[in-house]
């Protein structure tokens, strides 16, 4: 494709957050079960959330589709507009965060970021997931995923340079400010900054500690 027909940025970064606001997991869990996702458990639009109410296969479903849909922006973009296919992955993670079809709610944006980096740079995908399943084994996936999170721009700059790193802090701002942000607003007293990091540890505001955590075996 040449330079010309290709499509602008402005383009590839709405077409990405369009793409990234579509909710599977939510879409899936009210036709399955007829379940709004926003109103039941952590409120969370999410694989998890999925799962929690129609079981592996549908999660499995939903998970492939919202991973599919945050590669569509990076892809857009190309391989020679390297900071354009960050900020689209960035965008599609706002999308799967905020979405306009669920007035504002969303999810977590793992599985579009991990949809982005099979574009930008899979090792970062692979270990994303990594961090996943060890957290779930560990039972501590919020905390798993946090580990993933933080760790992400120094395994990217690792393989895949400096565009690696870029595509991975373009990632972190929209996942790390929805754990903190949460479903209900901070509040405006002395328990704020312990709630923030509850929220950005445990992606929760009461900590579900594991059993290898020192309050978990108190």
């Amino acid at each position: 494709m040449s330079a010309g027909s290709r499509p602008n940025p402005a383009t590839v970064l709405g077409v990405a957050y369009l793409a990234g606001s579509i909710p599977f997991s939510g879409m899936l869990a009210r036709v399955l079960r007829g379940v709004d996702l926003r109103t039941t458990g952590t409120g969370t639009v999410s694989g998890t959330g999925l799962y929690r109410v129609a079981g592996l296969g549908p999660l499995l479903v939903g998970g492939i589709l919202d991973v599919a849909k945050g590669t569509v922006g990076p892809a857009l973009a190309g391989s020679d507009r390297p900071g354009l296919a960050a900020a689209a992955g960035a965008a599609a993670v706002t999308g799967h965060n905020w979405s306009p079809f669920l007035r504002g709610a969303g999810g977590r944006g793992i599985s579009p970021a991990m949809g982005s980096l099979l574009v930008n740079g899979w090792p970062g995908s692979i270990h994303l997931l990594i961090a996943l399943v060890v957290g779930r084994l560990s039972k501590a996936t919020s905390l798993g995923a946090f580990a993933g999170f933080i760790t992400l721009p120094a395994v990217m700059a690792r393989t895949r340079g400096g565009r690696g790193m870029v595509a991975a802090v373009a990632l972190l701002g929209p996942m790390l400010v929805k754990r903190v942000t949460g479903n209900t607003p901070l509040p405006r007293d002395e328990s704020r900054t312990r709630l923030a990091a509850t929220r950005l540890l445990f992606d929760q505001d009461t900590p579900a500690w594991p059993w290898w955590w020192p309050e978990g075996r108190t």
